[in-house]
């Protein structure tokens, strides 16, 4: 028999400023907590292996230049500038393996 009483389950989440009384599944518990983007902050989108770095820490850089080749599935994928601005550390080296996810670079 179980003792644990139902009405302890729920929980109070609120979405778009609406309150909403239901359980939640493990898999929302566990899930990843939401963290915004760092336009200053570059990542590889896909594993693989760093081809060719096309920029220096303090190059300047436009919209859209290409910085790194990534070489996955052996296809080029070019990261590409997703802003304006001057180089600030590169974390990766040509020929280096990197996993989806992992910080190429970061802008100033």
């Amino acid at each position: 028999m179980n003792n644990t009483n139902p009405k302890n389950n729920f929980k109070t989440i609120t979405i778009d400023n609406i309150k909403y009384r239901t359980r939640l599944t493990k898999k929302f518990l566990s899930r990843k907590t939401y963290k915004p983007n760092d336009p200053k902050k570059v990542f590889s989108f896909i594993p693989g292996s760093i081809k060719k770095i096309n920029v220096k820490a303090g190059s300047k850089v436009n919209i859209q230049d290409k910085l790194i080749v990534l070489e996955a599935m052996k296809m080029n994928n070019y990261i590409l500038s997703p802003i304006e601005g001057i180089i600030k550390k590169i974390h990766v080296k040509a020929g280096e393996q990197v996993p989806k996810e992992y910080l190429l670079l970061e802008f100033k």
